[in-house]
């Protein structure tokens, strides 16, 4: 039996057959095969596939768009100018828009790194500004309907106009601030193993190093994890945020290198997006044991690192779970937060995930609470402990807004001397 056209995904077909499953797979008049007893499974693969291209198609695309028209709309009615100025700001926008799919293209890996730098910024900074310009305007709307401000407040009103973006500019230059005060949390990690001594544990997820995290950046964050002369340095995943180049020019590797205790640390998708192997040269460069289903041991104290989701051939937790000696304390480096009770079953004491950003902004962090069990945080599960961090750094423009960026300093020793908790400073 063959996928053929008749189901709709024959060019998908072969990713599947080499790539996830790994089926085998055969060219018959042309067409791909693939082995009978596979072909329900994988023509089911396909579809879901194809349904998940759709749903970020939407997302990425065609919300954004739709949203920028609103926008532009409501602009070009409220203020108070002749067309030729409104036909101005309208264009200044869209260009600043544009900017976004210039990072999604490439074109910054071709450009100067300033200009491609700026590209970044702007574009998606711009995205995170139009989400609030379309709440702030659906408000206004609803509103107007309600019969709450009048009609006029929202056609050729200057003070409208004034107002809307006064508050637009209070609102991100409130979350860049907050962006760039990395907020400090501290967490006890109880453990009823042998720990010969107190061990101190620096924390961390999602620093995103690249086009808008430079090294000026990162230098600082180095001299906040010394500053705590931790034992151990462990990230969750995405170091890096979508392109090595602009790493590699700024020479983060060597900056990071002046990190004073081992560092170890788990890959995330972003490794991923940005080629994995590439990732993996930039870990080593800069001195961080990558874990990628793998097991380290430092002291009284093992370290699991999981790949990421984006590997659809890791290893389960129970796989790399096999031969681990349990009367060490065991740490779990997992990106992405999904299947908790897995970690839990397997026998982990503390698990520590990222990926969420605990949704960047608010509402997005409303539907980060909803999709993960665990989208920020400490949480417990039987005697297993976990931390969520919102990240270090982020993705796209530099705003916190109804959420923080920050670090997590835990100090493991044995259950009896104090019980666990979890406090902001």
């Amino acid at each position: 039996m063959f996928c053929t056209g008749s189901c709709g995904f024959s060019r998908v077909l072969p990713y599947f057959c080499t790539h996830i499953h790994a089926f085998p797979l055969v060219t018959v008049n042309g067409r791909h095969a693939c082995a009978k007893q596979t072909f329900n499974i994988t023509c089911r693969k396909a579809f879901n596939l194809k349904s998940n291209y759709i749903m970020w198609m939407i997302i990425f695309l065609i919300l954004p768009l739709a949203g920028l028209t609103y926008v532009l709309w409501h602009v070009w009615c409220i203020l108070p100018f002749a067309n030729t100025v409104k036909c101005t700001v309208l264009a200044v926008c869209i260009l600043l828009f544009s900017a976004t799919f210039l990072n999604f293209s490439h074109v910054t890996e071709r450009i100067p790194l300033r200009l491609a730098q700026a590209c970044y910024e702007v574009g998606t900074s711009t995205v995170f500004v139009l989400l609030y310009l379309v709440m702030m305007f659906l408000l206004l709307d609803v509103a107007r309907l309600a019969h709450i401000i009048p009609r006029s407040w929202l056609y050729s009103n200057g003070y409208a106009a004034l107002a809307v973006a006064v508050v637009t500019a209070v609102i991100f230059a409130g979350g860049y601030a907050n962006y760039m005060h990395k907020r400090r949390h501290t967490a006890d990690m109880p453990a009823a193993k042998t720990v010969t001594r107190d061990i101190k544990v620096v924390m961390m997820s999602d620093l995103h190093l690249g086009y808008h995290n430079r090294r000026t950046e990162l230098a600082r964050w180095v001299d906040i994890i010394n500053g705590e002369q931790p034992d151990l340095v462990l990230i969750a995943g995405d170091i890096v945020d979508g392109s090595l180049r602009p790493i590699e020019e700024e020479g983060m590797a060597e900056e990071m290198r002046r990190i004073k205790a081992p560092v170890y640390a788990c890959p995330g998708n972003h490794e991923y997006y940005a080629g994995i192997d590439a990732s993996m040269r930039f870990y080593r460069e800069a001195g961080i044991t990558l874990l990628r289903d793998s097991v380290a041991v430092a002291g009284d104290i093992t370290i699991v690192g999981r790949d990421d989701r984006a590997n659809p051939h890791r290893k389960s937790i129970g796989a790399l779970m096999r031969g681990v000696d349990k009367s060490k304390y065991i740490i779990l480096l997992d990106h992405q937060p999904y299947h908790l009770e897995q970690a839990e079953h397997a026998g982990v004491d503390f698990q520590l995930s990222g990926h969420t950003h605990h949704g960047q902004l608010w509402p997005i962090s409303w539907i980060t609470d909803a999709i993960y069990e665990d989208a920020y945080g400490p949480w417990r599960r039987g005697k297993t402990r976990y931390y969520v961090s919102s990240g270090m750094g982020i993705w796209g423009g530099k705003f916190r807004i109804g959420t923080c960026s920050e670090y997590v300093v835990g100090t493991i020793h044995a259950e009896n001397k104090t019980a666990g908790h979890v406090a902001a400073e």
